[in-house]
């Protein structure tokens, strides 16, 4: 090799590693959303291994593949990385790359304040993995982390002192990165974007950060008092206070919930308006329902407390069955978006459709657990975990692939492989229900959650069984996901700039946009509703049947 060949080498060497560090410092909105993205699907990979390792435990009664503590240590870090790591990290990534598009402005506020709030979710997570390298291994004792079984009598290990101190780092993070995104939609909007010409999915951005700013720090003042109660036990040795982590715990843990599904549910919505060419039904009622379901999130945490004895059951009850009313709101809008439209299957469509049905059956059964008299009986049992996985995986999970679908053109400029897609949708719609659905039948019988083992004679074997076998499909559907992303990307089929006729501001711009969300090759159109796009196609197309009228009249 050449003197100069070898200088051009280094030096296209370096340009690639300084656009490498550039992407993981940029302070570009869209930079850091793909980050945050890019890090939550890589976790979510990870926490589903480990779901598939509990599953192999539990397929079969007396199974002896993994011993207690093991699987322990496995259930919480998959439940806290679905929820701390995956889940609310993806749903506030999707905020920091959309909203500052769809509402038309430069870049999103304070993004220093942003990118360190990724920094600080990436190093929580590490901080919270590490466990597993340490002696004792990993927190054993849940996402919830109950005193006094979590104290340093119960739990003395390393791990569980990392726990704490991962997802509160962690979890800092995202209390940061919703604030920035929040305060972008109240300081810059563009120029004719008032806030009800705003997407739904912008509004449920702006109900998801207002619960992140106001439920999350709670979790840090809980994860404080456990911190103490490790230092000192005594702490916890008066009920008073087990019961008091408990509530502040709900305080935080239930919102979390509704921050996992606004912005799951906002996607599909905007999907479904998409795929059906039709304007978004109920745009005024669905706003009104998600800042009311918001400050009734704030309201029902004794829920999960009645087994307790410490709850006020009448009201928490009546503030449950209440979130009936903006959850019905939302739900007849997404029906209405699809009634009477030309519905156009693309992958990205079947995953919203799936999300409907999926999701209501963790709606109404969230109900069930919201009436005392039900909650006493199911309990701490399998449908609890069959309720918390509907919500979570069947609902949010769908939305999060009918999300990934459908802006992945537009972060990338490629389509992902349309039968690849559709492959996956038809094996998660399966393993899905195959998973998840026997839960509650286990429930009901009384099998206990959080137990890493059960006799024969119990008669919960053929449920686990199929359940487990269902967590092998999943899996087979997320190893089609991963190789469409990879072999997309490698063949690069061109979307263009707007594949799907987007009715949004994001879709405005180039695919993926330049640094400059909005350039004089791709300016902000006339924005006039919530759909500027759809508007300047409809008037053009009024023009040309006008234009086409006056040539008639002439002739």
């Amino acid at each position: 090799m050449s003197t100069d060949q070898r200088a051009s080498s280094g030096a296209a060497d370096h340009t690639r590693a300084g656009g490498r560090l550039m992407s993981l410092t940029s302070t570009d909105h869209k930079h850091i959303g793909l980050l945050i993205i890019a890090t939550s699907l890589t976790l979510l990979s990870l926490v589903g291994v480990l779901a598939l390792l509990m599953r192999s435990q539990l397929a079969l009664p007396d199974e002896t593949f993994l011993d207690a503590h093991t699987y322990n240590q496995l259930f919480t870090i998959h439940g806290s990385g679905m929820i701390y790591m995956v889940m609310t990290p993806f749903a506030l990534g999707l905020g920091v790359y959309l909203v500052p598009l769809q509402i038309g402005a430069p870049g999103i506020a304070m993004p220093r304040t942003t990118l360190l709030g990724y920094w600080f979710y990436v190093c929580g997570t590490v901080v919270m993995l590490s466990g597993f390298a340490t002696t004792e291994g990993a927190h054993p004792d849940g996402w919830f982390s109950y005193p006094p079984l979590a104290d340093s009598r119960h739990s003395p290990s390393v791990g569980s002192d990392l726990w704490i101190v991962g997802v509160f780092i962690a979890v800092t993070g995202t209390i940061l990165i919703g604030w920035t995104v929040l305060w972008t939609v109240l300081r810059k909007r563009a120029p004719g974007m008032t806030m009800m010409r705003m997407p739904v999915f912008s509004w449920s951005m702006v109900a998801t950060c207002l619960m992140v700013v106001g439920s999350f720090p709670a979790l840090l003042a809980a994860l404080g008092m456990l911190a103490v109660g490790r230092v000192d036990p005594t702490v916890f040795a008066s009920n008073v206070w087990n019961i008091g982590y408990q509530h502040i715990f709900w305080f935080y843990g239930h919102p979390v919930v509704y921050v996992m599904f606004f912005p799951y549910l906002a996607a599909v919505g905007e999907v479904l308006a998409v795929f059906s060419g039709r304007r978004f039904f109920g745009y005024k009622g669905t706003v009104l329902a998600l800042l009311t379901f918001a400050a009734l999130s704030m309201s029902v945490w004794g829920h999960h407390m009645f087994a307790t004895g410490q709850a006020a059951n009448d009201y928490y009850s009546l503030t449950s069955i209440l979130l009936l009313i903006p959850a019905g709101i939302e739900y007849f809008a997404l029906i209405g978006t699809i009634l009477g439209g030309r519905l156009t299957f693309r992958t990205p469509m079947l995953f919203a459709l799936a999300f409907i049905p999926q999701f209501l059956i963790g709606g109404l059964t969230g109900i069930m657990v919201g009436t005392p008299v039900i909650d006493y009986h199911v309990t701490d049992s399998y449908f609890v975990v069959g309720h918390l996985h509907y919500v979570l995986f069947a609902g949010s999970a769908f939305g999060l692939f009918a999300a990934v679908y459908y802006w992945f053109p537009k972060a990338t400029g490629v389509l992902l492989r349309e039968g690849l897609g559709k492959l996956h949708f038809w094996l998660l719609v399966a393993g899905t229900n195959l998973t998840f659905l026997p839960m509650f039948g286990l429930g009901y019988l009384g099998m206990p959650r959080r137990v890493y083992t059960y006799d024969a004679v119990d008669g919960f074997g053929w449920l686990n069984l199929l359940s487990s076998c269902g967590a092998g499909v999943l899996a087979t559907g997320m190893l089609v996901f991963m190789f469409n992303v990879v072999e997309s990307l490698r063949s690069k089929r061109p979307a263009g700039d707007d594949p799907w006729g987007g009715q949004t501001l994001e879709w405005a711009t180039s695919s993926p946009p330049a640094e400059v969300n909005f350039t004089p090759e791709h300016p902000l159109p006339p924005i006039t509703s919530y759909a500027p796009l759809l508007d300047l196609r409809q008037r053009g197309r009024e023009a040309a049947e006008g234009a086409g009228a006056d040539e008639g009249s002439r002739t």
